[in-house]
């Protein structure tokens, strides 16, 4: 998984590429935690991901749930037929602000 990152406007901006799963879910997770001081929120490009496994989820759900703890946006956007389709068997439509591909 390639992920790319910058901060515009106070929005972090994460694009990812790729397959987020067991192997590639630690890299974002990692990423998350040096959140940048400024951002207001994140918005989580997904228009090149092919796939996502639970591992994926829980650092979906993990970015989530800090963001709203402190009080921040999260938008997930380009979202993938085969990413969006997971995250409908698993319910995440509901809990996330998703804009389809």
């Amino acid at each position: 998984m390639t992920i790319t990152q910058s901060v515009n406007e106070g929005i972090w901006n994460i694009a990812l590429e790729g397959r987020l799963d067991i192997n590639t879910s630690p890299d974002l997770e990692d990423l998350i935690k040096d959140e940048p001081d400024e951002i207001r929120g994140i918005v989580l490009d997904m228009g090149k991901m092919n796939y996502i496994s639970s591992a994926g989820l829980r650092v979906v759900l993990l970015m989530l749930k800090k963001m709203n703890k402190a009080g921040k946006t999260m938008k997930l956007i380009n979202v993938t037929d085969p990413v969006y389709e997971v995250f409908e068997l698993t319910g995440f439509t509901d809990i996330l602000n998703i804009e389809r591909a």
